[in-house]
């Protein structure tokens, strides 16, 4: 039997590893440039919507032009051999993936999912959805819980479902 987890500490734990975070990214943010870090672990995925060149930026809600869909993460499935192997070799882990990229005026938005999303939308095809409401005019949080009920209602996952959508504001 496992021992009994103290829920104090481990929040405790978690809040200090966000403070201390926050802390060294501050004082590393002299230049004035805006950096996005995602944090990975497990069978979610980040993918970024991103203009395709400089000839094309401009407001996700001005154009129909579709964006390139950047997936940012690898998911931790033992479906994959590589992954596979390191989960036999090592276990489970605690360490994350990290990717970091400079906040351009080409980055429109980012949508996190987990796995059940991302069997039923491809990366493009969830840039789109999304791309296509924004051009609507609804609200982020709309959009999210539209994607969601897409991917559920219309597509058939059968999986666990979440999605979040970050809209990069400019100006």
């Amino acid at each position: 039997m496992l021992p009994q987890l103290d829920v104090k500490v481990a929040k405790k734990a978690i809040l200090e590893g966000f403070r201390k975070t926050d802390e060294l990214l501050l004082q590393e943010s002299v230049s004035g440039n805006l950096c996005v870090f995602v944090a990975n672990i497990g069978d979610a995925k980040a993918v970024l919507a991103r203009s395709s060149n400089t000839n094309e930026l401009g407001s996700h809600t001005e154009t129909c032009i579709p964006l390139k869909a950047i997936v940012l993460t690898r998911e931790h499935k033992a479906i994959y051999p590589q992954e596979r192997s390191r989960i036999q070799k090592f276990g489970v882990t605690a360490t994350p993936d990290i990717h970091a990229f400079e906040l351009t005026e080409r980055e429109n938005f980012m949508i996190l999912g987990c796995d059940g999303l991302w069997e039923v939308f491809g990366p493009s095809d969830a840039v789109g959805f999304v791309q296509k409401l924004l051009k609507e005019g609804l609200p982020v949080s709309v959009i999210s819980r539209r994607l969601v009920k897409e991917a559920v209602k219309e597509r058939r996952c059968k999986d666990n479902c979440t999605a979040i959508v970050i809209v990069f504001k400019r100006g």
